[in-house]
């Protein structure tokens, strides 16, 4: 039996709708704009730098609205392929009726806890350290949030049109403090970022060579053990949408990031001064806050030119991160076996985020962004 991949398109996207429409209210109002106007030019199938007029986007937002309105209610429903209806958390199921077709389905949660599917076109597949990489093109389906990369059942999986998006909105919207390192890193493409329409044209070249990082990503976060998985699942599954479970994914990050297999050893093994510029510009909130020696050590190394300061501040980062692994796992152990889970987050905030002078509220913006 034949599989109408668009219909099953169309059922994605209403699933997509639920999930949209149910949590919607954890973004600030900024990061839902940023959110709405990148569905919108997906939809579209515009450029992440061409802007539409107001009216025109204010509308299909009224229209998105309303859609959100009426499926708020609403359970997820089940993928109908070949005659047979499936759950649609059953990514692997789903997916050996799909992938022989060239097309990869994917479902899972993300921050927040906010359920993700998506559809999208098998462009490549590679394998890396045992580990199966697909790299997907056109998107047929899609949710509200942009993840460049992910693991999926063991998968790594890189959408090229959410990480195309991903990274033009990292260099238009940079903070001040990531400027150096960004014009350090557009400097190899004989890019400057005075002009963000000069980077128009290069903007698929600097995303070519920026998938093997966010592939190495995804392989750290696979061979970390510092932080045990079914800990860290519990852990953010008792705290969504707070401090406690940003913290926990920020440390997540930074442990896929500078372990071994992570890029940034990747990027000092290959030399790779491009991605170096990007890794430090785009290292921020949280995550910069528990990895200091990164943006010292990109100065000296700008200076020098010496890959070993890079090596020396990844391992220090690393070390660092299990650590705050550590306390972050014993403290929700001991208030888990004390039944005292209402003091997990105050011990947190007391030996993680005082001592960087985080403040819980700073936490809880930083969640909306």
């Amino acid at each position: 039996m034949s599989i109408d991949v668009e219909h099953v398109a169309g059922q994605v996207l209403e699933n997509c709708a639920i999930s949209d429409a149910q949590h919607a209210g954890a973004f600030s109002i900024c990061g839902l704009a940023l959110r709405l106007r990148n569905l919108f030019k997906w939809e579209r199938g515009l450029d992440p730098w061409v802007e539409r007029g107001s009216e025109e986007v204010l509308d299909w937002i009224g229209h998105q609205e309303e859609r959100w309105e009426e499926v708020a209610e609403r359970e997820f429903s089940g993928i109908t392929l070949s005659g047979r209806t499936l759950d649609p958390f059953d990514v692997e199921g789903i997916n050996a009726l799909l992938e022989p077709l060239g097309f990869l389905y994917g479902a899972g949660y993300a921050r927040e806890l906010k359920p993700v599917f998506f559809l999208a076109v098998i462009e490549e597949r590679r394998r890396l350290n045992g580990h199966r990489v697909y790299i997907l093109g056109r998107e047929l389906a899609r949710d509200l949030l942009t993840i460049p990369a992910f693991t999926q059942e063991g998968i790594i999986v890189v959408r090229k049109d959410a990480a195309r998006s991903y990274l033009w909105d990292g260099i238009l919207y940079l903070g001040k403090s990531g400027r150096p390192a960004l014009r350090f890193a557009l400097e190899q493409y004989g890019l400057t970022a005075a002009d963000p329409a000069e980077i128009h044209g290069h903007l698929d070249r600097i995303l070519a060579d920026e998938v093997d990082i966010y592939i190495h990503h995804e392989l750290g976060e696979a061979r970390e053990e510092g932080m045990d998985r079914q800990t860290w699942k519990e852990l953010v599954a008792a705290f969504p949408q707070s401090p406690t479970e940003l913290v926990a994914r920020a440390v997540k990050d930074l442990l896929a990031d500078t372990n071994p297999c992570g890029p940034l050893a990747y990027i000092v093994q290959e030399r790779r001064r491009a991605s170096l510029g990007f890794f430090t510009a785009f290292l921020d909130g949280l995550r910069r806050e528990l990895f200091p020696e990164m943006r010292q050590a990109f100065s000296a190394f700008i200076k020098a030119g010496d890959w070993g300061i890079i090596e020396q501040a990844r391992r220090a980062g690393f070390q660092s991160a299990l650590r705050t692994a550590d306390i972050l796992a014993s403290a929700f152990q001991q208030g888990r076996d004390q039944g005292a889970m209402d003091r997990v987050e105050a011990e947190i905030e007391q030996r993680l985020l005082k001592p960087l002078g985080v403040s819980r509220e700073l936490m809880s913006a930083e969640g909306g962004a």
